[in-house]
């Protein structure tokens, strides 16, 4: 049998098997790869700025397609409405609260618009409470650009037990930036300011992305490639088992004609 099996003919066999199956794996690898990255967000259409006003209403909630749009503000910063936004990382997909405790705050100031409206604005951030650039808020009418982003929900993060100091916040939420600029119109979502005001440190923040759309054809495509290489082994076992079959009758044959 071992004679069969490492004979010139069967030798081209097993190679050849072995390449096919490797080709078929990789090629079944990379349908499933396809597969998964067409589940993955991906960037969208990142279109020039617009007015903030245009995208961010007073009251209805942010819709999931402007996250993330380039948007203009004109106003004047209203610096004794200012808060710190506690726990956070110079990132806005960062996880806040205790995941980033003492990690550094942003700094949230509302921009009063030509309609009386409030439209908050991320700054910057700074990792001191502290910091003198936190108070260097601009003077006058302002023109901000930066990146729209949808509110946060007061239970999106895990909060400090003992609470927080006057004039910081956990999240930036609409509905409790409402109630504590009392008697305010104040514009969903916030605005991340690109570049940072004065020496603020930049908050990094990502353009529009857009859910991905899982392709199952490519899905079945792989597994077509698993089934084509599994029906190499097959037909690999039938050759192999067929040529030793063969091998072995023939070795057989002289000692029946000789017991004939």
């Amino acid at each position: 049998m071992l004679r069969t099996l490492l004979s010139p003919r069967l030798m081209g066999l097993h190679l050849l098997t072995i390449g096919v199956l490797v080709a078929f794996i990789l090629l079944g690898r990379w349908q499933l790869g396809v597969f998964q990255d067409s589940g993955k967000p991906h960037a969208a259409t990142d279109p020039g700025p617009v007015a903030v006003g245009t995208l961010a209403q007073v009251g209805p909630q942010l819709n999931g397609e402007l996250v993330g749009r380039k948007v203009t503000a004109e106003g004047v910063y209203e610096a004794g409405r200012q808060l710190l936004v506690a726990d956070r990382r110079a990132d806005v997909d960062a996880p806040g609260g205790n995941v980033s405790r003492d990690r550094g705050y942003w700094v949230l100031t509302p921009l009063r618009l030509d309609d009386g409206t409030l439209m908050p604005v991320v700054r910057g951030w700074v990792a001191k409470a502290d910091d003198p650039a936190v108070s260097a808020v601009p003077q006058g009418k302002v023109t901000v650009a930066g990146r729209l982003r949808p509110q946060q929900g007061t239970d999106s993060v895990q909060r400090r037990a003992e609470g927080l100091p006057a004039g910081q916040v956990q999240t930036v939420s609409t509905g409790e930036l409402v109630n504590l600029w009392s008697g305010q119109q104040v514009r969903t979502g916030f605005v991340v300011a690109q570049p940072a005001s004065g020496s603020l440190t930049q908050v990094k923040v990502e353009p529009p992305v857009v859910g991905g759309t899982l392709t199952w054809r490519n899905l079945a495509y792989a597994a077509n490639w698993w089934i084509f290489a599994g029906f190499a082994v097959f037909m690999w076992f039938h050759f192999v088992r067929d040529a030793v079959r063969t091998d072995r009758d023939r070795a057989k044959s002289p000692e029946m004609a000789l017991e004939g």
